[in-house]
């Protein structure tokens, strides 16, 4: 692909500095990037070396003042800019339009246009799947579920049945969306299973990482909103409800019936407790254990969680606890003597 930077204008924003005829025909890191590729700087660290800049442009701060032997695309955000010329150089592949007759499609499905459907793919009875759905081998979309335009479904995804998935959304390997609830009910004896019988809805432009479950609800759904991203390992329990635009990290665990706001940020391997409520804008450092409900905007770490800030201060003193404790008890010796005399 070749492209000026008059025309990477039109896509990122931003303003050329230099030769806007100047033609792209690559990305690249920093450090490697040559003189037909673009990249971009917006560290501190990265932009002192733009002098030494060999690459065809660059993308920079729009307040950068640094100067550079190439041209610059100043930019409000230069990754961001930088992520759209990425996917104009890598569109991502899209298998054509074609029903592998390996595949199993059951009575009464419903096919939009362009549909792809891999071998040992299973759709099961009155499924509904959009057009230019890409169904990868040996996925499985479960009796009545709904699947919207432009999905993605990667291999041994599972769909499970009469749960809904929006348009543009991504699910990667492995992950089961619509697994029972883990709900019992001890007699004294054994524990009797509470019946799952809601669905997980998954709105418009939400991407699934690999080998996430999400549990079907109850009653009622479990609803992943509009924008959600969640990494890879990822556990969503039955009746969760996730807001919109939330990140949610790898290995995060959230319990029955929590409400999690939108814009969000789950951390690596955050437990968050059931039926709590965790406000818009809240961020929740990695590892913490969130007990109870958040006020929006907060930023929380440890367990249980408390403000970041302090939390940063009895990190600090936890391994000092053995020497603390020393001197206490030699302070308490030296008292009792004191008290002795």
């Amino acid at each position: 692909m070749e492209i000026s930077l008059a025309e990477l204008i039109r896509v990122t924003g931003g303003d050329v500095q230099g030769n806007a005829d100047k033609i792209i025909s690559g990305i690249a890191p920093f450090d490697v990037a040559g003189p037909d590729d673009i990249t971009f700087a917006d560290s501190p660290k990265i932009l002192k070396r733009l002098h030494s800049a060999k690459a065809g442009a660059v993308i920079v701060p729009k307040n950068a003042e640094q100067s550079a032997p190439v041209p610059l695309i100043r930019s409000e955000n230069p990754r961001l800019a930088f992520a759209r010329v990425m996917h104009l150089f890598f569109p991502g592949p899209r298998p054509s339009a074609h029903i592998s007759p390996r595949a199993s499609v059951g009575e009464n499905v419903s096919l939009g246009e362009d549909v792809s459907v891999g071998p040992f793919a299973v759709i099961a009875d009155h499924a509904v799947i959009g057009s230019r759905v890409t169904i990868h081998p040996h996925v499985v979309v479960g009796a009545g579920a709904v699947i919207g335009d432009d999905v993605v479904l990667y291999p041994h995804v599972t769909i499970l049945s009469r749960c809904v998935i929006g348009n543009r959304v991504i699910i990667h390997a492995g992950t089961v969306v619509g697994s029972d609830g883990f709900g019992f009910v001890p007699d004294g004896k054994q524990h009797v299973k509470i019946p799952q019988v809601g669905i997980v809805q998954i709105d418009d432009d939400v991407e699934i990482g690999a080998c996430n479950t999400i549990d079907r609800a109850t009653f009622g759904k479990t609803w992943i909103k509009k924008g959600v991203k969640t990494d890879n390992h990822v556990q969503i329990a039955h009746n969760v409800v996730i807001g919109k635009h939330t990140l949610i990290v790898a290995q995060v665990g959230i319990a029955g019936s929590a409400i999690i706001g939108n814009n969000v940020i789950l951390a690596g391997q955050a437990g968050v407790a059931g039926h709590i409520t965790i406000g818009d804008g809240v961020t929740v450092g990695p590892q913490a254990g969130v007990t109870r409900s958040l006020a929006p905007g907060q930023v929380v770490s440890g367990t249980p969680e408390m403000p970041h800030q302090l939390w940063l201060r009895i990190s600090q003193i936890l391994p000092r606890l053995p020497e603390l404790k020393r001197k206490i008890s030699d302070m308490e010796k030296r008292l009792d003597t004191l008290t002795e005399k």
